[in-house]
């Protein structure tokens, strides 16, 4: 996915969120090299990590980081519940000093030459104490030495529901001056991209569910933003790059397990298809590279 989103035109992309503890552990056995990888093709990847034992993560860091990963992004965000049940992601929100020490050290224990980002979501809940925490953790960690900080306009506790509050990061932006904030939530279109950088003064946009069946938004943003037409890519794009992007995750998770793994996305994909529900119904049945194969011959032919 990261490297059908740089080719498309993305400037830069972080690893879906990895536990510091996982990493740690993968990096002394054989299957590091094909689990944990930079993207690749020159296109500039950073690594996500997540943990609540800044020691674990400070050594996953630096060894990711000599993996060839450009920047270390610390998630303090995830609202899945087992992930805020063990103290990680999204719980640290309510836990400002220690959200800010585990990000000092992990600036310490890394090279300057690489960045260390942060990703927040806007607070635990709605409550004043939430709104305070946030702030002293977005404090803390740029004067610690945080590159950027990825801010999400909901709550930990909304997860995916309601509306992401633009107007929170207009508030962030302008609280914070020169430093770097990008906007994250609800950017499904080219337009909603635009939209948040006039909004809210945030210096760019991060692009997360928007993107999946739709790596195309990073082209189309690109293209907006210099005042050209954006249009959707016909079915022969979209079969084009559906076929790369199922070989590259076979060559990452081998043939038996690839079908299934695609599969989601393929169902993601089916949303540009002039005839979206049947080709969706089509996707859902996918199980092997044969199945894929199929429904690309009759709905992408």
């Amino acid at each position: 996915m990261r490297v059908i989103a740089s080719r498309l035109g993305a400037l830069f992309t972080y690893s879906e969120a990895m536990l510091a503890r996982f990493v740690v552990q993968i990096a002394r056995g054989r299957r590091a090299g094909r689990l944990v990888r930079p993207t690749g093709e020159g296109a500039l990847g950073g690594a996500q990590l997540m943990g609540g034992d800044d020691e674990e993560l400070a050594a996953a860091a630096r060894w990711l980081a000599d993996a060839g990963f450009r920047a270390i992004d610390v998630n303090l965000a995830c609202p899945v519940k087992k992930v805020l049940r063990r103290h990680r992601g999204g719980y640290l929100m309510g836990r400002p000093d220690l959200a800010v020490e585990i990000v000092a050290r992990l600036r310490d224990a890394l090279p300057p030459a690489v960045p260390v980002t942060v990703k927040m979501r806007r607070g635990l809940d709605d409550s004043t104490e939430s709104r305070d925490a946030f702030f002293t953790i977005l404090d803390g960690v740029f004067r610690t030495g945080a590159a950027a900080v990825t801010v999400h306009g909901r709550t930990v506790r909304q997860r995916y529901e309601g509306s992401s509050s633009w107007r929170f990061l207009r508030e962030v932006k302008q609280h914070v001056g020169g430093a770097v904030v990008l906007g994250s939530g609800d950017l499904f279109t080219a337009a909603d991209c635009l939209e948040m950088l006039r909004r809210t003064g945030v210096d760019g946009v991060a692009v997360a569910r928007g993107a999946i069946g739709n790596p195309w938004i990073f082209r189309q943003i690109r293209a907006l933003a210099a005042g050209k037409p954006c249009p959707q890519p016909d079915v022969d794009e979209q079969r084009e790059v559906m076929v790369e992007h199922y070989r590259l995750a076979e060559a990452t998770y081998g043939a038996k397990r690839t079908g299934p793994i695609m599969r989601k996305f393929g169902i993601q994909y089916a949303r540009l298809h002039p005839q979206a529900e049947d080709v969706r119904e089509a996707f859902i049945r996918v199980r092997c590279q044969d199945d894929w194969r199929r429904v690309l011959e009759q709905w992408y032919g």
